[in-house]
């Protein structure tokens, strides 16, 4: 029952699009991760997904528009919705979804993600 620092979490790693797990409640992992540049366009068929903007901003893209999501802002993305994150400048968010979502969901690339590193 520790308290989590943020800012000491992120100075941990500099990998973009590589989620790292911080804590983990309720079949949810709370998960850290550096966005820059574009990921790759994918859906959950199962979960939705939380990114909340710790530094930075990014634009989540969907199929038919695009959102903003700035610092201190968050996004819920539903499920079995196609969506893809980018980011012009490094940003920071914080992830809330389920233990079983793999970073690109539906979609395999050089970017997916199956074990993640706890921090």
């Amino acid at each position: 029952m520790d308290k989590v620092n943020l800012q000491q979490k992120f100075s941990l790693f500099s990998e973009h699009w590589s989620p790292k797990i911080v804590g983990e409640l309720n079949g949810q992992h709370v998960k850290l991760a550096k966005l820059k540049g574009e990921f790759v366009w994918h859906k959950h068929d199962e979960e939705d997904e939380l990114f909340f903007v710790v530094k930075g901003s990014f634009k989540m893209k969907y199929r038919d528009r695009t959102v903003e999501v700035n610092e201190n802002e968050f996004l819920i993305v539903p499920r079995g919705v196609e969506h893809k994150p980018v980011a012009k400048e490094e940003v920071w968010v914080m992830l809330f979804e389920p233990t079983s979502t793999l970073n690109t969901g539906s979609a395999q690339s050089p970017l997916t993600k199956k074990y993640l590193d706890e921090i």
